[in-house]
Parts: C-alpha cells; structure tokens; sequence
C-alpha cells in the first residue's frame, strides 16, 4: 500500500544506522552476536515485520553481517516484504530451528538474545549451544531503542495528532444514552480513515463508576445524564504509537469531580516540571505522588490515589522503557518520549486519568499534545 501520510516513513538509512549502533556495542561486548526474534526489535533494526510463531522467523545480526532465518516455506512470503536486503538463511520442517542457528553460529562465543523471544526457544537453544554462551540483549536493545531519532519523534506526534482530532469527535458525539460499544466503534472506524495501521490499536470508553477501573469495565454501558466519561485509545503509525487519554463531564456543576480532575491535573504538571534532562524517572512518579499526598490521597498505592506508575515509554510498543516509576534510576536523555497520566482512583465512585505524552529535547520536556483544559473542557483552549 502506498504511503499517505505528510510524515516520512522510517528510511532504510536509518535502519542501517541502528544496526551500525549494534553493531558497535556488539563488538565492544566482545559478543558473536544478537538474535532477534518475530518482535518489534525485528521491525525497529530491520523493517521486516512478523507475527510470532511456533516456527521460528528472525534476524541474526553480527559484527559484520546480518541474516534472516526464515522456514523455508515462508521464503517467498518474507521477500515480498518491506526488509534491509540480506541473505536468506532456511530451515526446513523437519529441523530444529535452534540447532539451525547453532551451526549458523557455529563455535564464535556469545550469543545475545532479544529479550522478547519466548521463553521455550530459550530452552531450545540453550540445549544446543549451553547456557553459558547466551546472554540477555535486552539491556543493549531497550537502551539503543528507548532514545528516540526525530524522525521517529515526527511519526509518534502525527499519530498523537491524528488521534486527538479523534478524542475531539467522540466528544462531539457523546449524548446521554449512547452506548461505550458505539463509541468505540466509532473511534476505530475514524482511526482507519485517518489512515492509521489497522484502525484503533485499543480504545477504553467507561462512564460513571466504571471509569475508577483503570483499564475499563467488562460489558457494555449507557451514559447517563451526569456520568463521568473516560476515554482512552491509539493507533499506529509506520508502527509508532499514539496514546491519549480525556477524562472529562459533559456539563458542570459537580464540586467534587471538578475538585478531584484538578488535583490531577496538578499531578500531571508535576510530572512535566519534574521531567528535567538528567532526572532519574522515579523522581517524576515522586512529583506526582507529592501532589496527591497534599490532597490526603495515597499514600503509596493507597486508594484514593493512584495506583499505577505515573507513565512509560511509548514507541514501536505502546509500553516500553522508560517507565516512570518509583525506583526507576534511568535518567533522561534527549530522545525519550513517555506517557504522564498520575490516574486517581476513587473506588466505586470514579477515576479520572489525564494522559498526554512527553518527549524530552536537548531543551527539556515537550508536550506531545497540550493538556486538557478543564472539567468540561478537555482539550486545550
């Protein structure tokens, strides 16, 4: 399919830089190299994207050289696909895929391993190698990924762009006595116009006691004449995520929501004013907490209060390093980009989640999307 957006596709050029980046650190590990498995990292370094399997498909990436190993059947499938050319390495059915790799390898030391392959295919190829050859690539992998280049930063905002335009016509859509069905529905099918990879990725609509449950209630529900609306959704864009959350009442006049939303809309200023280049991440979950605790919320996890981690890191995977959360001492760099939604949680009554998204330049922190304006007005004036 070609491509439609104003926003430039992630190039082979920079493809090749990651794995010049790898490959750098692979050599300076002293590794032989890193297996990628059917997962994101697979996408991230080399394009090629792939559903996992019982069989496995993925990447081989050495100092010097980089090979697909693919089941044969699925060659002609895999060479149709957007991929860095490389050589094709098949086995066949009846072989082991890990022994396959194992002769691949053959004697040249360490083996790093996507951190997200299966735990079985671990098993497998600790069998054939020993599991004193194979080491966790993750850290290397989350490091190089979790620093953003802008043109990654450039699709994760058109897709923050494309989904607010969305949240702003479900809002224009929200009557009492609509269905949460309806309007997920409609959030989805205005996701795939928009041109967005498979429409929506999830999309969480509560309304009244159900928005106090952070990921939304089994079921389906009715507004009501004076609920509290939570809607939550994203989508992809050349696999980059967008994720924002509106909570918000369609008319005002309820001290205690209104109350309640700016308190958290103190939070999530915390944790902007705390996002300084240097910080270690657990000190922005701190500012929002310090906020709630002002409020006799918390502490801790304690309800009322917030439950969760303040935010995570969003990219290629919707959750990913960094996570902003009590004893996280990563620091921030230029490049990172994360989620700020301190959620409170008023058990049985309602919860309000404000989630706009941070990425951090050489300046410091940068909204994503500018955060809501109030109670009723939940986007910015």
């Amino acid at each position: 399919m070609s491509w439609q957006h104003p926003v430039p596709r992630i190039s082979a050029e920079e493809r090749q830089q990651r794995l010049s980046r790898l490959r750098k650190l692979l050599d300076a590990n002293g590794w032989a190299g890193m297996l990628l498995g059917p997962t994101e990292s697979l996408r991230y370094f080399t394009g090629l994207v792939w559903h996992a399997s019982e069989r496995f498909l993925g990447a081989l990436v050495t100092p010097t050289d980089l090979y697909y190993i693919v089941p044969g059947f699925e060659r002609s499938r895999v060479e149709t696909l957007p991929h860095l050319p490389a050589e094709i390495l098949e086995w066949q059915e009846e072989e082991s895929s890990a022994a396959f790799i194992a002769r691949v390898l053959g004697d040249k030391g360490i083996l790093a391993l996507d951190d997200n392959m299966p735990l079985y295919f671990y098993n497998a190829l600790a069998a054939e190698l020993g599991a004193e050859r194979l080491v966790n690539g993750g850290p290397i992998i989350n490091g190089l990924r979790r620093v953003k280049s802008p043109a990654e930063i450039a699709l994760i905002q058109y897709a923050m762009n494309l989904t607010l335009d969305v949240h702003k016509q479900a809002h224009a859509l929200l009557k009492p006595g609509i269905l949460a069905s309806e309007v997920v529905e409609f959030i989805d099918r205005r996701h795939r116009e928009a041109g967005a990879d498979g429409g929506s990725t999830f999309c969480i609509v509560s309304f009244g006691e159900a928005t106090s449950l952070p990921h939304g209630a089994d079921g389906d529900q009715t507004l009501g004449e004076d609920d509290v609306i939570l809607v939550d959704t994203g989508a992809r864009i050349d696999g980059y995520h967008s994720d924002l959350t509106r909570t918000y009442k369609l008319k005002s006049g309820d001290s205690a929501f209104e109350d309640a939303w700016a308190i958290e809309r103190g939070a999530q200023q915390a944790v902007f004013d705390a996002a300084k280049l240097g910080a270690a991440c657990s000190s922005l979950d701190d500012a929002a907490r310090a906020v709630l605790a002002r409020h006799s919320l918390g502490p801790d996890y304690k309800l009322p209060g917030l439950p969760h981690r303040a935010g995570h890191g969003l990219g290629l995977e919707i959750h990913e390093e960094p996570y902003i959360v009590r004893g996280n001492a990563t620091v921030l760099e230029a490049g990172m980009c994360f989620s700020n939604e301190p959620m409170i949680v008023f058990p049985k009554k309602f919860g309000i989640r404000l989630e706009d998204h941070i990425y951090m330049a050489s300046d410091g922190p940068h909204w994503f999307t500018q955060p809501s304006s109030g109670p009723t007005e939940p986007f910015a004036s």
